[in-house]
């Protein structure tokens, strides 16, 4: 008889072998103002990324200071360390983000995830939604904003919210849903799902550069997240599969496309996403080898442009 097969989050595992994400803890209002947050981020995860890359599209640089965390995390969780890309937390001296966390709510128990809005005057977090806090970069920020691009715009917000919703469940979540399963049924479930949008997705880039409007707004940033990741880590590390994204022509030009979009290059860190996955997820990969491959030409014309 086999041994029970340990989930990689035991907390967030159902009967059945599905992965279940805890909801995210704080989720206050963030009131826009300059120098008063401080974002705490990892490189290699995508939620975290996310609200990066709307930081840095709306160029509130200045506003808003960020750091990033070792992409390694191991059972004392995410810790600020000096390295390349990562380096100590510059506001609080802490030397893991659960000290955050702590210092918020002494009895928090759940995971300690990122991205972390921290609160410099009111000294707690404000938020832990990757949801709320890169919407309010988008739009609360807008006063603040260097780049007047609108990620949110009025008249598709409908169609971007329900997008949202479907990319997130399917693809975003659903790798993980696969990559976390702990029985055959879950993981087949979740992995057949993220195919099937994926490939409702290259159909709907067959005739228009981005999914939405004329250019990239807040959804083609949520899925591309997890198109950049989808080659090195999602295929391979959580078994999902079926295809690659340079499998799809319309997916592997669009995801070249936003990834030559000014300042997103800097936002993708492959040696933090690859070392955090496969160092990290134990019961996933014991060995903790990290691959050495993809390769992936990131920077070849992509002839998107033909579509605008």
């Amino acid at each position: 008889m086999s041994a029970p097969v340990k989930p990689q989050f035991p907390d967030e595992q159902s009967g059945d072998g599905a992965f279940q994400r805890q909801g995210d803890a704080f989720r206050e209002p963030i009131l826009p103002e300059a120098g008063r947050y401080h974002l705490y981020i990892s490189w290699a995860c995508p939620w975290a990324s996310r609200t990066a890359i709307a930081r840095k599209l709306k160029g509130l640089e200045d506003a808003i200071g960020m750091s990033a965390v070792d992409p390694v995390r191991d059972d004392r969780g995410w810790a600020f360390r000096d390295g390349p890309g990562y380096s100590r937390d510059p506001v609080n001296g802490f030397e893991f983000l659960s000290e955050a966390y702590t210092a918020t709510d002494p009895d928090y128990r759940g995971r300690v995830t990122v991205p972390v809005l921290w609160d410099k005057q009111a000294k707690r977090i404000v938020n832990n939604s990757d949801d709320d806090i890169m919407r309010a970069f988008e739009t609360g920020f807008e006063p603040l904003a260097k780049n007047h691009i609108d990620l949110y715009p009025a008249p598709h917000r409908a169609e971007i919210d329900a997008l949202n919703e479907l990319i997130y469940e399917t693809v975003n979540n659903g790798v993980y849903r696969a990559g976390f399963a702990t029985s055959q049924r879950a993981y087949e479930k979740a992995a057949y799902r993220v195919f099937e949008t994926l490939d409702e997705l290259e159909t709907r880039l067959e005739k228009r550069r981005y999914l939405i409007a004329e250019h990239p707004v807040e959804t083609d940033w949520r899925l591309f997240v997890t198109l950049i990741r989808f080659d090195a880590v999602y295929y391979g590390h959580f078994k999902c599969n079926l295809r690659r994204i340079v499998d799809y022509p319309n997916l592997w030009g669009y995801l070249r496309d936003l990834y030559q979009q000014d300042g997103i290059a800097e936002t993708v860190n492959f040696d933090h996403i690859k070392r955090h996955y496969y160092m990290t997820h134990e019961e996933i990969n014991p060995t903790r080898i990290v691959p050495i491959g993809p390769l992936l030409d990131l920077g070849a014309p992509h002839g998107r442009e033909r579509l605008a």
